[in-house]
């Protein structure tokens, strides 16, 4: 099955997931979505996650984190979609939820946070936001 937007699924399932308590999540594996998976974990959102290649088709299981029974992701929202792609040059990156959130940014040199890509003055596609 061929999905239009592939990282707005990642999105849907891991608050679906969320929403019902789950521990884990599983969904299609790519680079993309390790890579928003990589800055997930490291900024605190998600307890880890794993690329299973057993099988013919790679699949992304993400452990997902909850503190005092809720979710540590309140809000995991898609910015850029396929039909209306949204960039920001440095100076004019978004600050998410008063500093508290992050924005995960596709520029030149990777897939990083909002706050990197500030520190390193490169802008880039707004993918989503976090908080």
């Amino acid at each position: 099955m061929s999905l239009s937007d592939p990282i707005g699924d990642m999105i849907a399932r891991i608050k679906n997931a969320q929403m019902r308590n789950h521990k884990k999540v599983a969904l299609p594996s790519s680079n993309f979505k390790v890579k928003i998976a990589n800055i997930l974990k490291s900024e605190g959102f998600i307890r880890d996650y794993n690329i299973d290649s057993e099988t013919s088709k790679p699949v992304l299981s993400v452990d997902l984190k909850y503190h005092s029974g809720n979710p540590v992701i309140s809000t995991f929202e898609r910015v850029s979609k396929p039909g209306r792609r949204i960039f920001s040059s440095a100076e004019s990156l978004p600050k998410i939820n008063g500093g508290f959130g992050i924005a995960i940014i596709s520029t030149p040199k990777g897939v990083m946070t909002d706050i990197d890509a500030r520190k390193q003055k490169i802008g880039g596609e707004i993918i989503c936001k976090v908080f």
